[in-house]
C-alpha cells in the first residue's frame, strides 16, 4: 500500500521559494548595513578622541577659546568669577 504525498501546487511553491529568497536577500543586506555602521561607529570614537586631544593641544598654547571655523579667528572664553 502506498501513501499519497501531500504537496503544494508548483505555482504557490514558487512564490514561497520567492519569497524566501527576497526575505534572505534582505536579512544579508540588514548584515551588511550592521557591519557598516559598527566600523562607523568605531570611526566616530577615533575621531571624537582626536578632537579631543587637538582641543587639549590648542588649549595648552592658547588657553580656553571659541575658534571661528570659516577663518581660524578665535575669542578667549571668560571664566566665570
Amino acid at each position: 500500500m502506498s501513501e499519497k504525498l501531500n504537496k503544494i501546487e508548483d505555482q504557490e511553491l514558487k512564490k514561497v521559494v520567492d519569497q524566501q529568497k527576497k526575505l534572505n536577500a534582505i536579512l544579508t543586506d540588514i548584515g551588511v548595513l550592521e557591519t557598516k555602521k559598527h566600523g562607523l561607529l568605531h570611526k566616530i570614537a577615533e575621531l571624537n578622541k582626536d578632537m579631543e586631544d587637538l582641543k587639549s593641544d590648542l588649549e595648552g598654547k592658547y588657553g580656553a577659546i571659541n575658534i571661528n571655523l570659516e577663518d581660524g579667528t578665535y575669542t578667549e572664553i571668560e571664566k566665570e568669577k
